[in-house]
């Protein structure tokens, strides 16, 4: 039985990718105007304004290309993204166009491969969670996916400032997890979030510089993401190349003969 080890640089890399390997981009690209935030509004106004922001659609397709940073080592990757609305999510991650490592999501089940190690992970949301230090599950993948808040902002309390001239919504129940939402003011759509255990030195924050809007659709043009667990960092700059929406496709997933199951304990 082999139990994953967290020196792992491919997998940690592809877990990491699968957490919050992003979207999109066009061939036209229609940019979405910004606007600084001045007047101060309710906590409820802000989370309205939000919801009001367009985010149907019934497939994905999307070509990305990442770089990966750690305190020893720089990786540039290409990332291949196929999402089923609310039904599953497909991820390849290609290194010289070789398929390094793929990944078949649903709402209760994780699976992927990576070719370094020649190794496959099957399981639920639970494991993995705990190996990455913060809770995952198929909608928050998604969310994150899509540019939108990680959490459903209407099933929590939350303060209301301006801060960077972005209006911040920070959550006021939880008290082991601290959980911060930046928007801007035009679109009310999501700048940065933050998430953070303090007790356990675990951080994580996305960044969404640019949006584009498609079809009546936002979303992101590019994606920071910076992991600090520990004192120790890790970053990933996604830029989107193209995108499809609403098409028919394949979500071709199997593991390649002779590779060993992993476990994460």
């Amino acid at each position: 039985m082999n139990y994953l080890k967290r020196n792992d640089k491919m997998t940690r890399l592809f877990s990491l990718l699968l957490m919050v390997v992003l979207l999109v981009s066009c061939k036209s690209k229609q940019l979405v105007a910004s606007a600084d935030a001045n007047d101060e509004i309710s906590a409820q106004n802000i989370i309205s304004k939000y919801n009001n922001n367009n985010f149907d659609f019934s497939t994905l397709y999307i070509k990305a290309a990442a770089k990966y940073q750690d305190e020893k080592q720089s990786q540039n990757v290409t990332a291949e993204i196929k999402i089923k609305k609310n039904e599953k999510i497909l991820v390849s991650v290609r290194f010289l166009g070789i398929t390094m490592a793929k990944a078949l999501i649903t709402p209760t089940s994780v699976q992927y491969y990576e070719k370094i190690n020649g190794s496959y992970f099957e399981g639920d949301y639970i494991a993995l969670s705990n190996w990455l230090g913060t809770d995952l599950d198929f909608n928050k993948v998604q969310n994150m996916l899509l540019g939108k808040a990680l959490d459903d902002l209407s099933k929590s309390k939350y303060k209301a400032t301006i801060v960077d001239k972005l209006y911040k919504l920070e959550e006021v129940e939880n008290t082991t997890t601290k959980k911060d939402f930046y928007f801007e003011a035009e679109q009310f759509l999501v700048r940065k979030q933050e998430i953070a255990q303090p007790d356990q030195a675990r951080k994580i924050m996305v960044l969404y510089p640019q949006y584009q809007k498609q079809n009546e659709l936002f979303l992101p043009l590019l994606l920071n993401i910076e992991a600090n667990q520990n004192e120790k960092k890790t970053t990933i700059d996604i830029d989107y190349k193209t995108v499809t929406l609403n098409e028919e496709f394949g979500f071709p997933y199997s593991v390649p003969d002779g590779y060993e199951r992993i476990y994460i304990k």
